[in-house]
């Protein structure tokens, strides 16, 4: 078994897994088919998990010195890992594994998106959907304090309960850069 590039750009994403995208993106993971879900069982095996099920920063390290490919090498990769480093004593169990693995756009390009993502939306609105406000959202977005940020970002939260909307939970899951928003509003 290879270690698939892909699986490896999961490093950078072990701090989004603590944010709202973290909780959309763990959601969504549990929507995954059988074989996907096989498939990334495989790619966890790789980083060699402790006698607990999980791996660390330590795991991945030795997992790309043992496995990296010349792409691995030749990308920015030993520079994310680096950058890590205040991550050193985290644990990453399976369930984050698949979430910062996902790519929404490949799974976007599925036949059975639109599934996967109101299944998704269901599972997150039942069990990690809070209010949030406007002010939260617009940082965990990186927006600065020149965007419209209530213009842009308001029919992403419900206006009964303040939780995050169907509509921002797809956008969050699609990313949206300023220049987006600038667009937008």
């Amino acid at each position: 078994m290879r270690m698939d590039f892909p699986v490896m750009l999961v490093c950078p994403l072990i701090n989004l897994l603590c944010s709202c995208f973290g909780t959309i993106l763990q959601a969504l993971a549990k929507t995954l088919t059988a074989d996907e879900v096989f498939y990334l069982k495989e790619q966890f095996t790789i980083f060699q998990p402790n006698k607990n099920g999980s791996i660390t920063l330590e795991n991945i390290r030795m997992a790309l010195m043992k496995n990296a490919t010349d792409a691995m090498k030749d990308s920015r990769m030993p520079d994310i890992l680096a950058s890590l480093n205040t991550l050193q004593h985290r644990n990453m169990e399976f369930e984050e594994f698949c979430a910062a693995a996902l790519s929404v756009h490949q799974l976007e390009a599925l036949d059975r998106w639109e599934q996967h993502a109101r299944s998704a939306y269901e599972i997150f609105d039942q069990d990690g959907n809070r209010a949030i406000v406007i002010q939260e959202l617009a940082s965990e977005l990186g927006l600065g304090p020149s965007i419209p940020v209530h213009a842009v970002l308001n029919d992403w939260i419900r206006h009964g309960d303040g939780k995050l909307s169907f509509h921002g939970f797809i956008k969050l899951l699609h990313g949206m850069s300023s220049r987006a928003m600038m667009k937008a509003s």
